[in-house]
């Protein structure tokens, strides 16, 4: 009896850390990635990462690319400050509705809040009246907000799924500006635990590579050049690139790269050799398969 119920817990699902509140789009990201996942939710994205560092989750999962709004910042400079590491991604569809408490109307609603990102990316609706934008740290932390209150004349910018979770009406549905909005989610873990296979859930389609980088140059012509030539003369794709400031001398910054191969345990390894002596700083944060659409 002792050995099934071992066996059971080594091949159950991992706990899984993420910002927010159940129905939240970082729990939809976890249930598209992860097979039989235990969701720890908290408070932030730092908390994330706190979660995985003292081992409360085996993965977090983390917003890292929206296709409306682009790259969240705040989850580059914690990457850095955190030893954890990339084991994948998933791309999460995004789609949004605006809800609040049973038989209110569009009417009748004065206040409307969600997480700064969703606004973003429901503005083109938002902007048609003059309702008054609040902004919270989570879009189901909004929804259930409006019930724990029962603001009757206040809705919420969340899923579909998050509305159904706190039982709100969906007063208008599918306001995201583009219909194709999708947001991009890191999993990351610790560097020193590997990432049992029966976790992660097929998606399909191919598999490919990716390698995520932070890297430093000297603040002189010509040395981002010299890291850019090196990934062309290698034939690689670079997919992604930002620059966040380096928090160590001022107005020096810390690049970020996204490349599309793997430049750990390939041929192409030999490009992050080329890459090393051209920087002051280079970190693999993470060579994993680019995530397909859930």
């Amino acid at each position: 009896m002792a050995e099934a119920s071992e066996r059971t817990a080594a091949e159950a699902g991992p706990r899984a850390a993420f910002s927010g509140e159940p129905g939240a789009f970082a729990e939809d990201a976890l249930l598209a990635a992860l097979e039989a996942p235990r969701s720890v939710p908290v408070a932030g994205f730092r908390e994330v990462f706190e979660a995985v560092h003292d081992r409360r989750a085996e993965v977090g999962v983390l917003p890292i690319e929206n296709v409306v709004n682009g790259t969240v910042r705040e989850n580059y400079d914690l990457l850095l400050e955190h030893d954890l590491v990339i084991r994948g991604e998933v791309v999460v569809p995004v789609r949004l509705c605006l809800a609040a408490l049973p038989g209110a109307s569009l009417d009748e609603i004065d206040r409307v809040y969600s997480h700064v990102q969703a606004f973003g990316q429901a503005d083109a609706f938002l902007r048609r009246r003059p309702w008054a934008l609040l902004t919270t740290y989570n879009t189901a932390g909004a929804g259930k907000l409006i019930r724990e209150r029962a603001e009757t004349r206040s809705a919420a910018v969340l899923s579909p799924r998050a509305a159904g979770l706190f039982d709100l009406a969906i007063l208008a549905d599918g306001i995201e500006n583009d219909p194709a909005n999708r947001t991009r989610f890191i999993l990351v873990g610790r560097p020193d635990e590997a990432f049992p296979a029966h976790w992660r859930r097929p998606l399909g389609g191919p598999a490919a590579p990716r390698t995520t980088l932070a890297f430093a140059v000297r603040n002189e012509p010509g040395t981002l050049l010299a890291i850019l030539r090196v990934l062309a003369d290698h034939h690689l794709n670079l997919s992604t690139l930002e620059s966040r400031p380096s928090r160590q001398v001022a107005w020096e910054y810390t690049f970020w790269a996204d490349i599309d191969a793997d430049l750990v345990g390939s041929p192409a390894a030999g490009a992050l050799d080329a890459i090393r002596p051209l920087t002051t700083m280079v970190r693999v944060l993470g060579a994993y398969q680019r995530g397909a659409t859930a």
